[in-house]
Parts: structure tokens; C-alpha cells; sequence
């Protein structure tokens, strides 16, 4: 019994490691969430850029059919 309790004292301790925040210093952390919020924001920017292409592609294609079906029509 004694050597179970003593390995699962064992294992909460190593438990409790593994969950040791990463950063030495709240600086560092503070630094990791303003690139993580930049890389953030980056995509989303490529994201809406790359919408608007779609969009624009889009519409340049929904012209072309209308004109082709009122040049059809005449």
C-alpha cells in the first residue's frame, strides 16, 4: 500500500511538471500572445483579400454570362 501511495505521489508530481506553463516570465508569455493575435490577424486579412478575389471573379463571370444571354436574345 505504501509503495502505490508513494508512486501515485510520484505521478501527481509529475503531472504537475507537465503542466508548468512554457514561459520563464509573464513578459515572455505577453510577448507569445501579441505574434499569436498578429498571425491572427494576418490570415485574416490574406482570408478577406483572397474573398474578395473569389467575389470578383465572380461577378466578372455572372456578367459575361448575362451579356452573352442578352446578346442571345436580340
Amino acid at each position: 500500500m505504501q509503495a502505490e501511495l508513494g508512486a501515485l505521489e510520484a505521478s501527481a508530481e509529475r503531472a504537475g511538471l507537465a503542466l508548468a506553463c512554457v514561459y520563464s516570465s509573464s513578459d515572455e508569455l505577453v510577448t507569445a500572445e501579441i505574434r499569436a493575435r498578429r498571425m491572427a490577424l494576418a490570415r485574416a486579412a490574406r482570408m478577406v483579400a483572397a474573398m474578395r478575389l473569389l467575389l470578383g471573379t465572380t461577378v466578372a463571370a455572372a456578367i459575361v454570362a448575362l451579356s452573352a444571354l442578352a446578346a442571345r436574345a436580340i
